[in-house]
């Protein structure tokens, strides 16, 4: 009886494939420097990065200075895990020793407190009432030293907003390639109640269908910044990706209070504790 080979999505590991579609840690750990010297004319050391995942950030972190400590934040065992033994053991014993995880519900608080505290991925908008997000705000502002920035992205226009869009995109070419699938499940206008899906696709044709679901409210930039001054933050300022003559990226953020409308695009939220 012959024995059935494995497709490559059974073999595929979510949590890599996440990794190499969604996330940049070299370029996050850029943006925090340059969100906190912006305010501070100085370069920041400590990081707390909640909602972390695999904590890819917070190893990125440390290994990028040896002055600097990270500590990550999560609730799901799992992915902490997968962290572990696939982010943090890549590290040396030394940089190792700089990481700190904690799992737990972000809104604890905790010592010490971090220069920088990121919320990456949209994942603060898993509370969906004003009075989570400004509760969560409000124990973020106290994890937080006195001189320190908050890092959120944010995302928005109208195609983020329609109910079965799909924005696909190659990650890499060659057997080990794979397509990736962000999709827009649904999204209720009065309450902006959003799901979303990421998928992959491999060259044999296999899926690992919606392998991560999110069930969020879609916030809007006016309302975050509201609630950043009502929990305590002195100010915030939005980010925005320069683009050149072609309409290209440029690697640039900067900060703008006027910036065009998109079909969709993405911004950084940082705020000020000082």
């Amino acid at each position: 009886m012959a024995i059935s080979k494995k497709t490559l999505a059974e073999k595929a590991d979510k949590f890599l494939c996440y990794q190499k579609s969604v996330q940049s840690p070299d370029h996050e750990v850029e943006f925090f420097e340059q969100a906190y010297r912006d305010v501070f004319k100085n370069k920041p050391y400590s990081l707390r990065e909640d909602f972390c995942g695999t904590f890819a950030v917070c190893c990125s972190w440390v290994a990028a200075s040896p002055k600097r400590t990270a500590l990550g934040v999560d609730l799901c065992p799992e992915t902490l895990q997968w962290g572990r033994d696939n982010n943090l053991a890549r590290l040396d014993d030394e940089q190792q020793k700089r990481v700190r995880l904690l799992e737990q519900d972000v809104r604890k608080l905790n010592r010490p407190r971090a220069d920088v505290l990121a919320a990456q991925n949209f994942s603060f908008w898993i509370f969906k009432t004003r009075t989570e997000v400004v509760a969560y705000f409000k124990a973020a502002y106290k994890n937080m030293n006195d001189k320190g920035v908050m890092v959120m992205d944010m995302m928005g226009g109208g195609d983020c907003l329609i109910e079965g869009h799909v924005d696909k995109r190659k990650i890499k070419k060659g057997k080990r390639g794979f397509k990736y699938y962000w999709e827009q499940i649904s999204h209720n206008p009065v309450n902006h109640d959003a799901s979303f899906a990421i998928s992959f696709k491999f060259k044999d044709g296999s899926k690992l269908k919606r392998a991560f679901e999110y069930h969020w409210r879609f916030w809007t930039l006016p309302e975050v910044r509201e609630m950043l001054e009502e929990a305590g933050f002195a100010e915030s300022h939005v980010y925005f990706e320069e683009e050149d003559e072609d309409g290209e990226d440029t690697g640039e953020w900067n900060r703008r209070d006027v910036s065009p409308s998109a079909p969709c695009w993405i911004a950084y939220v940082v705020a000020v504790k000082k």
